[in-house]
């Protein structure tokens, strides 16, 4: 009994804790999320472009819904993965904070091999 309260404790955390950094950690969910952005697809056609069980393709769809990256839309007997991109933007200001921070830096760099050159060649004239 007391296994099955830490094991159910421990998936609760687990899944609160998903975000959209753990989404795009895996390369199989990044192919997923790459496939679908610009069309819907089920889970069996999702499942075709890799060498892994549907169920395992089933679970890296489960991580992208938990984390808000995929909805799944039931038409008929089919369910359809549709990419939810927005949630993206929180990776893209998480990542455009380090490029502005790299581009000021490759500026300065820039700013001083300019200045070793003026000082360079300025003085062989």
């Amino acid at each position: 009994m007391l296994a099955l309260i830490f094991a159910s404790t421990y998936l609760h955390n687990m899944k609160a804790r998903r975000d959209v950094y753990q989404a795009i950690a895996d390369p199989t969910r990044r192919a997923i999320i790459s496939m679908i952005a610009n069309q819907p697809h089920n889970v069996n056609s999702i499942a075709e472009h890799f060498d892994m069980t549907r169920q395992a393709v089933s679970l890296h769809v489960k991580i992208l819904t938990d984390c808000g990256l995929v909805t799944i839309k039931q038409h008929g007997r089919d369910r359809f993965c549709e990419a939810q991109l927005d949630r993206l933007s929180e990776v893209s200001a998480f990542v455009d904070q380090y490029r502005q921070h790299w581009e000021s830096k490759l500026d300065a760099l820039e700013t001083y091999l300019e200045k070793l050159k003026k000082e360079r060649y300025g003085k062989q004239k």
